[in-house]
């Protein structure tokens, strides 16, 4: 019976099937952003009570968001979530452990070196910390520091997939390798100068960007899926808690070898 339709009906009927579909996504980015709106209008009218500034230019931005987002977590699941998955499963057949490293701390690394929150926060803290006197405030050296700051973060990434693949494949304990790691993480604060303390502590949370986090879910959920005896809801997970332990611990170590103790 759709054969032997009229091929306009058919276009008609496609074009509405994806006009319900687009618009099926945009009202789930929205409804996911309905909580934060409602939390600056209800601080903005009730509280400060004072209207909205610049009230379209807001309204405006509000929809480019809820669209972008609509796009994005649409890209996720046609992009980046099949193709880390398919990676991760040519190279476990493949049978060679080497390639399979490599490709996980590339994947970390490269991720996180282009991480336009990680630039943000390295260049802002070579300012601080020339501002301190902490360092000398010659540009060549500020654009040193954070870019060293920004390898150091990006290695420690590529590190943490690494030994996070490892886990997965040889079947070690996640909780007992996470509380490990923030012994160490915090046996080296009490070390470590004060001034990189917190600059450590946010490049944690910095690292998991939403490049990152997606790609090293999609790369554990199919490595788990692939390997036998691995369970993907048990083992598949837990490469992002190294992501943000890893940072941590490297960049203080980074900065005692600026600083010193």
């Amino acid at each position: 019976m759709e054969d032997s339709l009229h091929p306009a009906v058919k276009r008609t009927a496609s074009f509405r099937k994806t006009l319900r579909y687009i618009g099926g996504r945009i009202a789930a980015a929205a409804k996911d952003l309905l909580p934060i709106i409602a939390v600056i209008a209800f601080f903005q009218l009730i509280i400060i009570r004072q209207p909205l500034p610049d009230f379209n230019q807001i309204f405006i931005g509000s929809l480019m968001v809820v669209i972008g987002l609509s796009m994005f977590i649409q890209g996720l699941e046609m992009a980046l979530f099949p193709i880390g998955e398919s990676m991760a499963h040519a190279l476990a057949r493949k049978g060679s452990l080497f390639w399979l490293l490599v490709f996980a701390f590339s994947l970390g690394f490269a991720t996180t070196v282009a991480e336009p929150a990680l630039i943000a926060v390295a260049q802002k803290s070579a300012r601080i910390a020339a501002a301190g006197g902490l360092m000398p405030s010659d540009p060549e050296y500020l654009s040193r520091y954070a870019l060293g700051l920004r390898l150091t973060v990006a290695f420690s990434v590529g590190a943490a997939i690494l030994i996070g693949v490892l886990r997965i494949l040889i079947g070690w304990p996640l909780h007992w390798m996470i509380i490990g790691g923030y012994i160490l993480v915090m046996l080296t604060t009490i070390i470590a100068p004060q001034e990189i303390v917190g600059i450590a502590y946010d490049a944690g949370g910095v690292t998991t960007s939403t490049i990152t986090v997606p790609l090293v879910t999609a790369l554990g959920v199919g490595l788990a899926t692939v390997i036998r005896g691995r369970n993907p809801l048990l083992d598949g997970f837990g490469l992002i808690a190294f992501a943000s332990l890893l940072p941590m611990l490297f960049v203080m170590i980074y900065g005692i070898a600026v600083f010193g103790l």
